[in-house]
């Protein structure tokens, strides 16, 4: 595990300049970052108009059972005259490196079913409606025809680039061209590709086709720079991305969950929060952004939506930014999008494969998983506007919790807006072992693993062939033809390979299919 868990941590001791006390056994993000005397932290540039701002601070911890002075939530109503439309914003949807260009894949953001292919005839990727008009059979069990259009495998109707019908094998050649009509088309949603992140946006109406063009997702120069390396995954979660959207940042310290921590929330409005704290700055940008990067990043390289065509200025300090990309899926059920660029120790990526990475940062997901699927459940039944009831939030370390919860109550309603699709009400909790599954919620979708998998259980099978084949050589070889010494030997190198493959599949089932953690053993 620590093999694995150096992707996040890097050399970190490098970069700090004193470590804390014991080390806590429980996989945690641990970052400190050279700080620069002063900071400063633009806004987004995404042509919002400019919104009244807010600073918020919770109190320092206290051995009293009641804060001396709570943090301040009673200002976290919603105002009337701002609301965040959920509807009109730019989500990730998967990173490129994972999709395959020959086959469609079938994704659900904010409860939309879309169906992702490659239109090898534009050289670009796609986002439809996962519905074909006909009989809405979804088009993500569909294909990619020899014309590279996408083909429902229903009853064989297909589809250009645009979402037009461009063929349908039941309507006679001499007849009406009933592929023409409105209603023979697919409903196609603005895409757009930005740091090897597949976007999209959630509203097919025609005024938003060039949506790009006048509104682009948040953008992160260093995920562009050719001096950062960036490895990069997801995982689906079974809880929503509210409660995913806040990572708790702890320093190596004891066992019963670190040490007090320094959070600052320096702004918050309907853009979304900063924090600063001893690990740099951190900045909310809704819906589905969050990252952690070091103090003097934000005065070499402002974040700016519109500062695409800037060269990435030279950097000489060993830096590494974390960045979440938490989308809404369903209620109860988010994705999370991972990528942690670094200017430093390329050579690891190049030693260690992609899926050992993948490895470690899902046992580090495993370790909170259940505990945050529970804890919505236990919130659903406060509601989502009385969170402050529900929680005691005393410490300066629950700065972004409260900062988001506010966010949430002032801007946008409390809770993630799922239109008319969902009630809001949460899925029952599912046995264990499905909640905790890695195959279906990573491995199916991420290809480095998928490969992984598919070689180790390649040389499973070949264990075991060998095992069987020296038996049988022993067990067929005459009489005198082989050695006392020589039988012992090959039963010796049975045993070993049955052994082997034995452990391959223990070694299996535990990295790519479930991983129960219990923190009572760890």
């Amino acid at each position: 595990m620590e093999a694995v868990r150096s992707s996040i941590q890097l050399s970190i001791s490098t970069l700090t300049t004193k470590l804390h006390s014991t080390p806590s056994k429980k996989p945690v993000i641990n970052l400190q970052f050279l700080r620069t005397p002063n900071s400063s932290f633009p806004p987004i540039s995404d042509k919002h108009r400019s919104y009244p701002t807010e600073t918020i601070t919770t109190k320092s911890s206290t051995i009293s059972t009641e804060p001396a002075n709570p943090p301040k939530i009673e200002d976290g109503i919603q105002d009337p005259g701002e609301k965040f439309d959920w509807y009109a914003q730019w989500y990730p949807i998967m990173q490129v490196c994972d999709l395959d260009k020959k086959v469609p894949h079938g994704k659900r953001v904010m409860g939309i079913d879309v169906v992702v292919w490659w239109d090898r005839n534009e050289k670009e990727w796609k986002v439809f409606d996962d519905r074909c008009p006909h009989r809405l059979a979804p088009l993500s069990d569909g294909r990619i025809d020899q014309w590279g259009r996408l083909q429902c495998v229903y009853h064989g109707w297909c589809f250009s680039g645009s979402g037009d019908c461009k063929f349908i094998p039941q309507a006679p050649p001499d007849g009406p061209p009933v592929h023409t009509f409105k209603k023979a088309c697919v409903a196609s949603y603005p895409s757009i590709v930005q740091h090897d992140i597949l976007w999209f946006w959630p509203n097919t109406d025609l005024q938003y086709k060039e949506i790009h063009l006048k509104k682009r997702p948040p953008y992160i120069p260093e995920l562009e720079d050719p001096s950062y390396i960036k490895e990069i995954g997801s995982r689906d979660v079974p809880y929503g991305s509210v409660v995913l959207k806040v990572p708790y940042f702890t320093s190596k310290a004891d066992r019963e969950g670190g040490r007090p921590l320094e959070i600052r929330l320096q702004k918050l409005d309907i853009n979304g929060f900063t924090a600063e704290h001893e690990a740099g700055i951190s900045k909310f940008l809704p819906p589905c952004v969050f990252f952690t990067a070091p103090l003097s990043l934000f005065q070499a390289a402002p974040l700016n939506t519109a500062s695409e065509n800037k060269k990435p200025s030279s950097i000489s300090q060993k830096r590494i930014l974390l960045i979440f990309l938490c989308v809404p899926v369903s209620p109860g059920k988010s994705r999370l999008i991972w990528t942690f660029p670094r200017n430093f120790a390329f050579w690891i990526d190049h030693v260690v494969p992609r899926w050992m990475f993948h490895v470690g940062q899902n046992l580090i997901l495993d370790s909170d998983l259940h505990l945050l699927h529970v804890e919505e459940h236990k919130m659903m039944e406060f509601g989502h506007s009385n969170w402050q009831k529900a929680y005691f939030v005393p410490t300066k370390s629950d700065a972004q919790v409260v900062g988001l919860r506010k966010w949430l109550t002032k801007y946008a309603g409390g809770q993630v807006d799922w239109g008319d699709k969902f009630l809001g009400a949460l899925p029952p909790s599912p046995p264990r072992e499905q909640l905790m599954d890695r195959y279906w919620s990573h491995v199916v979708n991420c290809r480095s693993c998928s490969a992984a998998l598919k070689g180790f259980n390649v040389l499973e099978v070949v264990l075991q062939v060998i095992s069987v084949a020296l038996i049988g050589l022993v067990a067929a070889a005459r009489h005198g033809l082989i050695s006392a010494a020589g039988r012992t030997a090959l039963v010796g190198m049975a045993v070993l390979s049955f052994a082997a493959s034995r452990w391959l599949s223990h070694f299996i089932y535990k990295n790519f299919y479930y991983h129960d953690y219990d923190h009572s053993l760890k």
